[in-house]
């Protein structure tokens, strides 16, 4: 009987330890297992989710980085009166309407000039003689207007808010590549009066501008409102706007104009010059290749807009709003049109209009 019971508990012991190492023989298994496909499957999950973070964090600075004409705070409420040169028009035609449309308790009432042209100099007396809120310029401030806003009290400062070119258009049938900064100013001072002392054929010059003191500036000082500025020779013909000064270039041979590059580089009548500040490198206005007047107008000429933007191109004006600084409503108004323009909206209206933009990266 002893016998038996001891035979008993010896099967019923081995029994337990073959039940015990199978369960930890499965046990093991499964962790390997377990283990292994963790190995197989974590980089995966890993490169997901720096996916899932990357996306979510570019989707955070997209969104932050987007401003918009409602983002632009402390917006005055009140009309204000403005002006500026007819570079601006198409500013004025296509953005400003989009800003009444989003911020329309900042009313904008465009005042024009009694008795004078349209330009970046009228707006800007005009705002000094208090007629305007601020002012949109094509050109810089000069140093008797920053010192004539000083004897008033106040103090007026430039945002610039975008680019343009100012291209130069010769008869279609003047054999000339191109012209240095140099030589075209000489050619409105009158020190240069035949296209053959450019490489061209033996005829005179007839050069022709707008009428106003803007259109000096910018041939003769280049941008730098402290040069002195010698007025233009008598020989120089004003037109009263671009597509009178176009109109006269192509019907007459031997003639030269100038003006801004968004209006005059997809036109069809004229000849585009490229321009260098050296004659060895010569930047043209529009976006090579050339449209032929035979493929225009199907196809036309694009501003080079990469050029004005890396400043290559030697010829280029700046878009400011002009700031009247004297700690009331006109300042607060003056500063926050500039902001609104300087949005990624606005910028992209402003090349909307045919401009460039100065807002890097957006």
């Amino acid at each position: 009987m002893d016998q038996q019971k001891q035979r008993k508990y010896v099967i019923q012991g081995d029994i337990l330890t073959f039940l015990r190492g199978l369960i930890i023989g499965k046990v093991l298994t499964l962790i390997v297992i377990t283990g292994l496909f963790w190995w197989l499957v974590r980089p995966s999950l890993l490169v997901r989710s720096n996916a899932e973070s990357s996306s979510n964090k570019s989707a955070e600075n997209t969104s932050e980085a987007q401003s918009t004409f409602q983002t632009v705070a402390d917006v005055p409420i009140n009309t204000f009166n403005y002006g500026g040169s007819t570079t601006w028009v198409p500013i004025r035609q296509i953005v400003d309407s989009q800003i009444q449309s989003a911020r329309p308790e900042l009313q904008l009432h465009y005042v024009q000039p009694k008795n004078d042209r349209l330009s970046s100099s009228t707006s800007i007396r005009m705002l000094l003689d208090g007629q305007l809120d601020f002012a949109q310029s094509s050109r810089p401030l000069l140093a008797e207007e920053l010192a004539m806003a000083k004897q008033q009290g106040f103090s007026l400062e430039q945002r610039q808010v975008g680019m343009d070119g100012i291209a130069v258009v010769v008869n279609p049938s003047l054999k000339v590549k191109g012209l240095t900064i140099d030589q075209l100013r000489l050619i409105y001072l009158g020190q240069i009066t035949n296209w053959k002392l450019l490489g061209g054929p033996d005829l005179s010059i007839t050069p022709f501008s707008l009428s106003s003191k803007d259109a000096e500036i910018e041939i003769l000082s280049g941008g730098n409102k402290d040069i002195k500025k010698p007025a233009f020779s008598s020989n120089v013909q004003y037109v009263n706007s671009i597509t009178e000064g176009l109109r006269q270039v192509n019907k007459t041979p031997g003639s030269i104009y100038y003006a801004s590059a968004r209006a005059v580089v997809p036109q069809c009548s004229v000849k585009l010059l490229p321009l260098g500040r050296t004659a060895t490198k010569m930047i043209p206005p529009y976006r090579e290749p050339l449209v032929t007047p035979q493929q225009c107008p199907s196809q036309r000429n694009q501003l080079n807009v990469d050029s004005i933007k890396n400043g290559s191109y030697p010829l280029i004006t700046s878009l400011f709003v002009i700031i009247k600084h004297n700690k009331a409503q006109e300042q607060q108004a003056g500063d926050t049109y500039a902001k609104l323009l300087l949005t990624d909206q606005g910028q992209k209206a402003i090349e909307q209009a045919g401009f460039v933009g100065v807002n890097e990266g957006k």
